[in-house]
């Protein structure tokens, strides 16, 4: 079963440009990792600040694999502290 989030984060104005910064890395680092079927975050058109998040990944080892992968890299220095709203769906235990 395929493992998905989706969601937004909130970012302060007087940081847009170091996540602007810190995401083409963490996008091209997540689309290569295995398991990895979409990884998609994009400002949002209409409210300042937030970028919505898509992600998908063929199973819940891999979407560990990943937020293992993440916690301990560069974007999630640059994006401590930002606000997340994300719901997950299709992890199992």
């Amino acid at each position: 079963m395929t493992v998905t989030l989706k969601g937004h984060i909130d970012v302060p104005a007087d940081r847009l440009d170091q996540i602007r910064a810190g995401l083409v890395d963490h996008i091209r680092l997540t689309r290569a990792e295995p398991g990895c079927i979409s990884f998609d975050v994009t400002e949002d058109p209409g409210i300042s600040g937030r970028f919505n998040v898509a992600e998908e990944f063929t199973d819940s080892d891999a979407f560990r694999a990943h937020q293992t992968r993440a916690q301990g890299s560069d974007w999630a220095k640059i994006s401590e502290g930002v606000p997340r709203d994300y719901t997950v769906t299709g992890l199992s235990d």
